[in-house]
């Protein structure tokens, strides 16, 4: 089994409850990834709607942050279920405390082969991997346990701390196993790059999310997935930022936007 699969694994305790523990390896600094938190609660969504096992739509928001090398436990709420959609609520909860609230629809997404395409976005044109540098928890100001489990590299323009000159960061990401990605995992992917601000801002150390809204377009083609991120605003400490990720064929995977607290450091 992967990383990925194993330490988003959950076991169903019956009446839509599950239990599982959140990975220590998925952590920005001390506190757990957030599409990673998102992926256990949708991981246990699945198993309730197994006719519709890839998320369309997902929103969440947090609460407090989660904890590392720590069981968990998720309630599901199944609010509807159709042909073509399910529909739920996911809480997944720490030592007592909920840590995030997660409204999410379900259907099914086209295999890579199988997909036809009216109207999408253009992948952006990058450098090839093997030239961008690898993520970098020193550049950021934080420790980056995350960086065990994904390989992330960004664009050498943008890879130094305030390099980019503006709010901006693109780059390749894949599994450090080789995985292909599935949809739910896009979803981790969506929310695993360095925070977009790190381009105009320089060292930011972590920049905790308030809510985070996915939209899942395609399963995605083996191979890297290449993302793209830019902060639309900025105001009071809190920053809003937008984002997408296309496959190794350069379809769009997935769009994301998101809003955070940037918490500079001293």
């Amino acid at each position: 089994m992967t990383h990925f699969a194993s330490e988003t694994a959950v076991r169903s305790l019956g009446d839509g409850r599950f239990e599982g523990t959140v990975g220590s390896l998925w952590s920005i600094g001390d506190n757990p990834n957030g599409g990673y938190l998102v992926s256990i609660a949708l991981m246990a969504f699945r198993q309730m709607v197994p006719a519709h096992p890839d998320p369309l739509t997902v929103t969440a928001h947090y609460l407090r942050p989660g904890v590392p090398d720590t069981p968990c436990d998720v309630a599901v709420e199944v609010v509807r279920t159709g042909r073509t959609l399910s529909t739920g609520r996911m809480t997944l909860s720490q030592e007592g405390k909920t840590r995030i609230e997660v409204l999410a629809a379900f259907g099914e997404l086209r295999d890579a082969e199988a997909r036809e395409t009216d109207i999408s976005i253009p992948a952006p044109v990058l450098p090839d991997p093997s030239i961008c540098p690898e993520r970098s928890g020193e550049e950021q100001g934080i420790h980056l346990p995350l960086l065990e489990r994904l390989d992330i590299r960004i664009h050498p323009d943008q890879a130094k701390a305030g390099a980019a000159g503006e709010p901006i960061v693109s780059g390749y990401i894949r599994f450090r196993d080789d995985q292909s990605p599935d949809s739910i995992a896009s979803i981790l992917m969506a929310d695993s790059f360095p925070p977009s601000v790190f381009g105009s801002h320089g060292v930011i150390g972590w920049v905790p999310t308030i809510e985070l809204t996915v939209h899942v377009r395609r399963r995605a083609a083996p191979g890297w997935l290449v993302g793209a991120f830019r902060t639309d605003d900025l105001n009071d400490g809190r920053m809003i930022e937008s984002g997408a990720l296309w496959d190794s064929t350069g379809a769009l995977v997935a769009q994301s936007r998101q809003i955070g607290l940037l918490l500079l450091n001293d």
